[in-house]
């Protein structure tokens, strides 16, 4: 099968970020598909353009033997203002729209997967200029978290947001979500029938992310031994509201054995490094973004890991990829995030649920594992035996090929019957 993936923020071989979409492109392709990517030139967290992109519209990688990736043209303004998001957004699609029609010259089926909600407009213009049938898949509810965040405020913008989101369900042949949280919402308020609905969730990178010596150079370099480690790995954007880990770390300042290490990009770290200097916090290590497998040694330098959102009831649907992660590393949980997450770590048994932005919640949780090793223990080998057995990664993408050849490539070449636009 020919498969064409359209997703703004495919990683590069040395970037830090959620890895899905490489993980199921290397499945995939080590089927025997052959996999073409449209993304984007500018990071998703740092919002910056390596030198080699600078300057060009499109840049063909040759990925591995059956994996082309086409770098389509985006704005550098994405981490500017929301205007200059909003134009990265929009110059995507149309950079991606042209490469598809220049470069791609055979593919069985188009997946886009969201946010932004844009990659939508350009698996609907290619699915009907190339008469193949669009996969739509949710990453995030959008517009909703923009709304909830205060990222999306003007009336018109929203308006066009909510006709985007409906006209990229009515073009798709079929609709894939990550959490069941998502899938009750489109069925209850988006009036998406549930034969057209899939769930292949976020899953455990099981091949990367392994147990390891929490003793290892991680410590080493950021001066960390014998220090009771607790690290938040991923983006530092508004949604993530880090200043709650900052808030906890200053009720922590009173035990000398306690760091928060904090490690990613995104359009707040600034603040918060400039927060932490002004709050006096010595007890908070910030690290720039690392490539995936370096990201393994900063967890298993961990004595806790842990994932925070913003309180808005928006993000209890959504399963953030580091849990996972974490709990692949055998590491006990911290989750400041309600509904299916929180769900997710409390079912499996790897960690403790906290209020979101209750920061001394979250400070009774560490010291509660700090005092209680056998229980950290406990906690990190039921995470990792739950995703071992429920969301191994290479799993899901079999199961989520398989749903793509029977469900929408086969019924659609057998009847003909293509969405209907309205």
């Amino acid at each position: 099968m020919n498969i064409l993936i359209v997703h703004q923020f495919f990683l590069g071989k040395q970037d830090a970020g959620g890895s899905r979409w490489n993980q199921f492109s290397k499945y995939w392709q080590q089927a025997g598909h052959n996999i073409t990517i449209l993304s984007g030139t500018v990071h998703y967290a740092t919002g910056k353009k390596i030198p080699e992109y600078k300057g060009k519209f499109i840049i063909h990688e040759k990925e591995s033997e059956n994996i082309d990736l086409y770098r389509c043209y985006v704005s550098e303004g994405y981490n500017k203002s929301f205007l200059g998001r909003f134009w990265a957004y929009l110059s995507f699609a149309f950079s991606s729209i042209v490469a598809g029609l220049a470069y791609v010259n055979k593919a069985d089926v188009i997946i886009c997967t969201s946010p932004p909600l844009t990659v939508g407009l350009t698996g609907w213009i290619l699915s009907k200029l190339m008469r193949i049938p669009m996969v739509f898949e949710v990453r995030d509810l959008w517009p909703e978290s923009a709304i909830d965040t205060g990222v999306l405020t003007n009336k018109q913008m929203i308006k066009m947001s909510y006709w985007l989101e409906k006209k990229s369900y009515e073009s798709a042949s079929w609709i894939n979500v990550l959490t069941p949280a998502f899938e009750d919402a489109l069925i209850g308020k988006k009036r998406v029938k549930k034969d057209r609905i899939s769930m292949i969730p976020n899953g455990a990178d099981l091949d990367i992310f392994k147990p390891g010596e929490k003793e290892n150079w991680v410590r080493e370099k950021h001066d960390l031994q014998g220090k009771y480690v607790v690290t938040y790995v991923g983006a530092h954007g508004v949604a993530n509201h880090l200043i709650q880990l900052l808030e906890a770390a200053k009720l922590l300042l009173d035990d000398p054995d306690i760091v928060i290490l904090l490690v990613g990009a995104g359009m707040q770290k600034e603040m918060l490094k400039e927060t932490a200097q002004e709050w006096g916090l010595n007890n908070v290590c910030f690290v720039d973004a690392v490539p995936k497998n370096e990201i393994v040694d900063y967890v298993a330098a961990s004595d806790v890991c842990t994932a925070v959102l913003k309180k808005v009831d928006t993000f209890k649907t959504v399963y953030p990829n580091k849990v996972f992660d974490y709990m692949s590393a055998k590491r006990p949980i911290v989750i400041g995030i309600d509904g299916v997450a929180r769900k997710l770590v409390e079912e499996s048994g790897a960690g403790i649920y906290v209020e979101p932005e209750n920061s001394q919640d979250f400070v009774n949780a560490v010291r509660k594992l700090k005092n209680d090793p056998d229980l950290c223990k406990k906690f990190g080998d039921q995470g990792f035996e739950y995703v071992s057995k429920h969301f191994s990664r290479e799993v899901l993408a079999e199961k989520y090929v398989e749903i793509i050849e029977s469900e929408v490539v086969y019924k659609v070449n057998q009847s003909a019957v293509w969405p209907k636009d309205s």
